[in-house]
């Protein structure tokens, strides 16, 4: 019976992707089943679930959308074949964020009720967290669009997915729920970019002052308390993103108040933010770099029940990808759903480059708290900075734009300088900028140069383990004449959904192909 019921659900998934890829790229059904060979009967039935796939049919809707639907095999990895050169035109949504939605992934092990996290990024960083969750008891299952997670009344961590955390530093934000449900307990070791030393010395120092304990294995954080402690004064030793995030989770489920002081305020800590306010948490100085939680006491078992749906925020450094594409292939395109408040100071150094843009409209997102705009960009003749460029927590520029103004500034009239303080290795890997003819100096792991302007030429080159360097590679193949060839984009699609076919509905040629 099992069986039975798993093969309409799988294919109702596959019918739904199928609906959204086709939707995407303003395709109707009936031009769907004309690129496939088939009708638009057949098209509707398949994507309401309703009609069997072989995989003949598959691979001629991965053709005709662009876009791997099923993974048949795990060999080989998946390469781009980028056609440069070409002038963009259109209009292109700005999805939500990678960081955001793991952020509440994690902030919803807090509640054993059940969270949608509404239009969630269908990308390789959110697969990994659900393969974790599936593996200690979590409940994630796709609605179309939207994610719904439901907690079990225990969690099972001595089974814990561990390739598959050990593939996303994401992985560590689970310690700020799990400690409500468990006084002991161990995690695999994060992973993610290799982007130089990212020591956990901020988690261990923030957490404990709550009373929480981190030690280190060769392979697991071994986390422990005796009882979480209340009323807490934390000054966070650095000012990050998800040891922010995870400080919060603990805090939620405190009673009385804690006070984080030199927080993040960046993006994805108020998606957090916003998100255990459904929860009944009170947050005061979300925006600021001083919070303080006025948490809420627990049930029986060690956490909140409430079903909510939560609205993610729109990702502001897609939209800096976006801005970036553009201003490399000199296009004029309109960028929709801009989380301008995280793109203000970017784009004042890009106005003082000579960007040409215009802000269309100005509206809410979805959660009803994040500022948007709608963008359109003109081709531009840019002229270097004499300042260098550097980032700063919110509202600086933020660590994960700085690297797009390396590809930005192989188009500006004079030398770009980038200081790139926060990571150890990540400046080396825009070195490979030099193999699309680039010109550039690497002063050290931190400081960067570009000699502009320069027509890029085309190449091929394996992405660096990093998900920035390798998305301004993608840029520069973009504007560089020829066909270049990028070699294993894991790390592109861990951060960004179906960005290549969503580029060639503008009019780039992108072909994705796997090697044998």
């Amino acid at each position: 019976m099992a069986t039975k019921e798993a093969k309409p659900k799988a294919l109702g998934a596959i019918g739904g992707m199928i609906a959204r890829l086709r939707e995407d790229r303003n395709m109707t059904q009936a031009e769907l089943g004309a690129k496939t060979g088939t009708t638009q009967s057949v098209i509707a039935r398949i994507e309401k679930g309703e009609q069997n796939l072989s995989t003949e049919t598959l691979a001629k809707l991965s053709k005709a959308l662009n876009h791997e639907i099923v993974q048949i095999s795990k060999g080989g990895t998946v390469n781009f074949r980028i056609e440069g050169g070409r002038k963009l035109s259109g209009t292109i949504q700005v999805r939500t964020s990678k960081n955001g939605a793991v952020g509440v992934m994690c902030a919803s092990l807090l509640n054993r009720g059940t969270t949608v996290i509404k239009n969630a990024p269908k990308i390789e960083e959110v697969n990994r967290i659900i393969e974790v969750f599936h593996s200690i008891g979590v409940k994630a299952e796709w609605k179309g669009a939207d994610l719904h997670i439901t907690p079990p009344d225990r969690f099972d961590m001595k089974s814990v997915a561990y390739d598959s955390a050990a593939k996303t530093r994401t992985i560590i934000m689970m310690i700020g729920s799990l400690v409500h449900r468990m006084k002991r307990f161990d995690l695999p070791q994060a992973g993610g970019c290799r982007l130089g030393s990212r020591t956990v010395k901020p988690y261990h120092y923030a957490l404990e002052k709550l009373g929480i304990r981190i030690e280190t294995d060769s392979k697991y954080y071994k986390i422990s308390h005796d009882g979480l402690k209340k009323n807490q004064e934390i000054v966070m030793y650095e000012a990050g993103d998800m040891v922010t995030e995870t400080v919060l989770m603990a805090a939620a489920l405190i009673p009385g108040t804690t006070t984080i002081k030199f927080a993040s305020a960046n993006y994805q800590v108020q998606d957090v933010c916003f998100y255990l306010e459904l929860l009944g948490v009170k947050i005061d100085g979300i925006g600021t770099s001083t919070m303080t939680v006025h948490g809420i006491a627990p049930d029986a078992s060690g956490g909140i029940a409430r079903d909510v749906e939560y609205f993610l925020s729109e990702d502001p450094i897609e939209a800096m990808s976006l801005i970036a594409v553009a201003i490399v292939t000199k296009s004029s395109i309109t960028i929709e759903r801009c989380p301008i408040d995280f793109l203000e100071l970017e784009l004042l150094k890009l106005e003082k480059m000579g960007f040409k843009y215009k802000i269309l409209k100005r509206y809410k997102a979805g959660n009803g708290r994040t500022n948007l705009v709608d963008i359109i960009t003109f081709p531009s003749k840019l002229k270097a900075l004499d300042e260098k460029i550097h980032a700063q927590p919110y509202p600086g520029i933020n660590m994960d734009n700085l690297p797009f103004f390396a590809i930005i500034g192989t188009q500006a009239e004079g030398e770009t300088f980038i200081h790139d303080w926060v990571y150890e290795e990540r400046a080396i890997y825009y070195k490979e900028l030099d193999k699309l003819r680039a010109e550039t100096i690497l002063a050290d792991p931190h400081r960067f140069y570009v000699k502009g302007p320069t027509k890029l030429k085309a190449t091929e080159i394996v992405c660096p383990p990093a998900l920035r360097p390798s998305v301004i590679i993608m840029i520069g193949m973009l504007a560089a004449e020829g066909t270049s060839i990028l070699r294993n984009v894991y790390n592109i699609n861990r951060g960004y959904e179906d960005l290549a076919a969503r580029l060639n509905s503008l009019g780039a040629k992108i072909e994705v192909f796997r090697d044998l």
